[in-house]
């Protein structure tokens, strides 16, 4: 009887173990990814070409190549996406940013960090 309340004791206490693991790692860097300010950019003053940029924050960590042509731009091409990306959330910032030529758009509901993560991205690549 002592021998099986020790194993259900340790796989108790490896199970705690394993849930606050991934709730830290679902958490890290969900407070200062709300908390990121994103500036404007000015894309009439970037050359012809494509920046790359990044932010690196827990889950939210991406990488994108922004494209400017005749101070436009006109594609951004994620290369690294963050952990539990939404594809209608990429496709929703890309196309804001896009459309209104700055990354001062609308955060998609319900995805705050996330949005705040492929912008700031954005505007690394092209703060540069």
């Amino acid at each position: 009887m002592k021998k099986v309340l020790k194993v259900l004791l340790t796989v108790l206490v490896i199970l705690i173990l394993v849930i606050a693991s991934g709730i830290f790692y679902m958490t890290r860097g969900l407070s200062s990814g709300k908390e990121v300010s994103v500036n404007k950019i000015d894309v009439s003053k970037l050359s012809d070409g494509v920046y790359h940029g990044q932010y690196k924050e827990g889950r939210w960590t991406n990488e994108l190549d922004v494209t400017v042509k005749n101070h436009k731009i006109t594609d951004i091409n994620v290369t690294k996406d963050v952990k539990f990306n939404l594809s209608d959330v990429t496709k929703n910032i890309t196309k804001e940013v896009i459309g209104k030529q700055n990354t001062d758009v609308d955060i998609v509901t319900g995805a705050t960090v996330t949005s705040k993560a492929y912008l700031k991205s954005i505007e690394n690549a092209l703060s540069k």
